[in-house]
């Protein structure tokens, strides 16, 4: 796939500062990708059904969903128990990208349904690269049959 190839994810997370270093390291990865930003759970459901300010969005669906575990409002769990409980949303990835280490955490996600559950490296030059690495694995070599269907 191209550099210029587009790419689109969904980032939900509540901290500016986490917000804006994941979208400075997918802007140093090389690899085109659109991150529209959400705050909480009910901005990943507002955006993924099209309601609220996400009605008029333009463009397909996400491919991946970046998912910050502890949000204000519904938490990461029950925005992927929600997402596994609807048909059109099951096969989205959806990767936990929390400071967490907490093993109930951790069992919780993973019983809930999320592909992937990783800890947000606390030292800069690793916090990008795993965000590179995500996205380059998640948007280019992953592979899903979807049964999602476009808003």
């Amino acid at each position: 796939m191209s550099a210029r190839a587009s790419h689109r994810m969904l980032l939900a997370d509540d901290d500016p500062r986490d917000v804006e270093l994941v979208q400075l390291a997918l802007a140093q990865g090389g690899l085109a990708v659109r991150a529209d930003v959400v705050k909480d759970g009910e901005g990943v459901l507002a955006y993924l059904y099209r309601r609220g300010p996400w009605r008029e969005r333009e463009g397909g669906e996400p491919a991946l969903l970046l998912l910050d575990l502890k949000m204000p409002g519904m938490d990461g769990v029950d925005v992927i128990r929600a997402l596994r409980a609807d048909a059109a949303q099951r096969s989205l990835p959806v990767v936990v990208f929390t400071s967490s280490h907490h093993e109930k955490d951790i069992l919780a996600c993973q019983e809930a349904g999320a592909n992937a559950y990783v800890v947000k490296p606390v030292d800069f030059p690793d916090f990008v690269e795993t965000v590179q690495t995500l996205a380059h694995f998640w948007l280019t070599s992953n592979r899903t049959v979807s049964a999602r269907q476009p808003g």
